[in-house]
């Protein structure tokens, strides 16, 4: 693993049910916020990843607030912004129980699982959302 900056944190929450595509819909929603935005967005959230992803983030808060008593620096949560945030594929579980489909066929049930990896910085980014 990669060493990060004291005013960096990272959280990852594998294995979260949904597919990869329905959470990224969460997570672009939040992407470049302020920790506190991004907590309220996620409350509020009518999607069923956002628990998870509120898990995650709440999680990259802990980290950034465990790194910084380890390095002997004050970190005030309030200050923290979402660098960055994606959601990588998880594994896809085909159950042996068929579904029905048109016409006599049959379809296999999948689960879908993904990956969420949240990184938190105490440096605001620029106007665009971005870092310049």
């Amino acid at each position: 693993m990669t060493h990060l900056n004291p005013m960096e944190a990272r959280a990852s929450a594998k294995f979260l049910r949904g597919s990869p595509q329905k959470a990224r819909l969460v997570i672009d929603m939040i992407r470049g916020k302020n920790v506190n935005q991004a907590l309220a967005i996620l409350r509020y959230s009518n999607k069923r990843a956002a628990l998870g992803i509120e898990k995650c983030v709440k999680s990259a808060i802990a980290n950034a607030n465990e790194a910084a008593e380890k390095a002997n620096i004050s970190v005030d949560p309030d200050e923290l912004w979402l660098k960055a945030a994606f959601v990588d594929d998880g594994p896809t579980k085909s159950r042996r129980r068929l579904r029905p489909a048109p016409q006599g066929r049959a379809f296999r049930q999948q689960r879908h699982f993904c990956h969420v990896t949240i990184l938190l910085t105490n440096d605001q980014p620029g106007e665009n959302g971005k870092k310049e």
